[in-house]
C-alpha cells in the first residue's frame, strides 16, 4: 500500500501530497505544531488521513512534553488538541479523533496514571486507530464491490483512495474491491480544480494499481454522460450530516446533479467516523475557505488579472436526494438517511457498549 503517514521513533512521517504526482518525497513531523503545519498545508489530506494525523498529533505531543505533573500535562493536552483542531474545520474525522484522544487521556489521568505509561498508552491509541482505517477501508471495499458495474467506466472527483486514508482508500477502495473480484473497470478521475487531487493523485495511485485511469477538466463529465459513457460515481466524503447531506470537495453537488439528471447512479464512501449526528443538515456544515493563490496561480505562474475577486471554498455540500447509497464500513445505507444513519449509529454504539 501507498504509505501516507508512519509512526516512526523519531516522529510521524508524511508523504509529501503537496509534491505528487512527480516527486515522491516524506516530510518527517517531530512535534504536534509540526503535524499541524502538515494538515494545514495540506501535505496529509482527505478526512481520514486527516484524523489518524491529528490523533498521531496529540500522541507525539504528550509524548514529547517535559510536564512533571498530571495537571500541568493536562493543561498541555488542552493546547495541543486546540491547535489541531484549528487546522481543517469541515473534516470531522478531524475533531471525532482529537476527541477520542482527549477521551483516552482523561480517562488515564482520571485513574492518576503515571505519566510514562500515559504516553506509552496515547501512542499506541493512536497506531490503533491507524490500523483501524485500514481494515475499516477494506471493509468498505466488500460493502461497495457490487455496487458498481461489471463493466464500464466509473466518475470519481477529487482522491478517495490510499492517499486520503492510511491505505487502501474509501471511493477508490470500494473500486479496487471491484477489480479484485473480476470487475473490468476503468476510471475517468475529475481534475478538480484548482488543487487538481484528482489530477494529481487519483491518476497517479490508479495507475500504481494498473487500473485504467483517463483524466478528465471537471467540466467534461456531463457531455460524457449524456454519450452514456458513465455508469456509475463514487466520491468520498468530508463530513455527513444526520440526514444524509454530504461535504465533499468542491465540485461533488455539480456531478451528483449531472448524475440524477442522466439516471446514474451516484455513491458515498466514507467510514461512520464522518458521519455528524451533532449536525442536523448540510447548511449547518462549516466550508473552509482557502487562500485565493490557490486560484489565481497554477505552477506559480499568475493565471488572474489583478482587482479581481476570488471565491475559494474547499467543499460544498451535496443533498441527501442526490445520493443513491452510502457505503460504510458496516454496510450501505440508503434513504431515508435519517433513519438509516441512526439505526446504524444506535447498533454501532450498542456494539461498544457491550464490547
Amino acid at each position: 500500500m501507498i504509505p501516507t503517514l508512519e509512526w516512526l521513533p523519531a516522529g510521524v512521517n508524511f508523504l509529501d501530497q503537496t509534491k505528487l504526482p512527480l516527486e515522491e518525497t516524506y516530510v518527517l513531523a517531530t512535534d504536534y505544531k509540526q503535524v499541524a503545519t502538515v494538515i494545514r498545508d495540506m501535505i496529509v489530506r482527505g478526512a481520514p488521513a486527516i484524523g489518524v494525523s491529528a490523533a498521531m498529533g496529540v500522541a507525539i505531543g504528550v509524548d514529547r512534553s517535559t510536564a512533571a505533573s498530571l495537571p500541568a500535562l493536562t493543561e498541555e493536552v488542552a493546547v495541543i488538541a486546540k491547535t489541531l483542531a484549528e487546522t481543517r474545520p469541515t473534516a470531522v474525522n478531524l475533531f471525532w479523533a482529537i476527541q477520542r484522544m482527549r477521551d483516552k487521556y482523561n480517562a488515564l489521568a482520571a485513574a492518576n496514571t503515571p505519566i510514562p505509561e500515559i504516553k506509552a498508552a496515547l501512542i499506541a491509541e493512536a497506531r490503533q486507530m491507524y490500523d483501524e482505517d485500514i481494515a475499516a477501508c477494506k471493509q468498505m471495499g466488500a460493502h461497495g464491490a457490487a455496487l458498481l458495474p461489471q463493466e464500464g467506466t466509473v466518475l470519481t472527483h477529487c482522491n478517495a483512495g490510499a492517499l486520503a486514508t492510511c491505505g487502501y482508500g474509501t471511493a477508490l477502495g470500494v473500486i479496487r474491491a471491484a477489480v479484485e473480484r473480476g470487475h473490468k473497470i476503468d476510471v475517468f478521475a475529475d481534475e478538480t480544480r484548482p488543487y487538481l487531487q484528482g489530477a494529481r493523485l487519483t491518476a497517479w495511485e490508479l495507475l500504481h494499481d494498473n487500473i485504467p485511469t483517463t483524466v478528465l477538466c471537471d467540466n467534461m463529465a456531463g457531455a460524457l454522460m449524456r454519450q452514456g459513457r458513465i455508469q456509475a460515481v463514487i466520491v468520498g466524503a468530508d463530513r455527513i450530516a444526520a440526514n444524509g447531506d454530504t461535504a465533499n470537495k468542491i465540485g461533488t453537488y455539480s456531478v451528483a446533479v449531472l448524475a440524477k439528471e442522466h439516471g446514474i447512479p451516484f455513491y458515498v464512501a466514507a467510514p461512520l467516523s464522518t458521519i455528524d449526528l451533532a449536525t442536523a443538515h448540510g447548511d449547518l456544515i462549516p466550508i473552509e475557505q482557502r487562500a485565493a493563490t490557490e486560484v489565481t496561480h497554477s505552477n506559480g505562474k499568475q493565471m488572474t488579472p489583478n482587482g479581481a475577486a476570488i471565491q475559494n471554498p474547499a467543499f460544498d455540500v451535496t443533498p441527501a436526494k442526490y445520493i443513491t447509497a452510502i457505503i460504510t464500513e458496516r454496510g450501505v445505507l440508503r434513504a431515508p438517511y435519517n433513519e438509516s444513519i441512526q439505526q446504524m449509529a444506535t447498533e454501532a454504539n450498542s456494539q461498544l457498549t457491550t464490547a
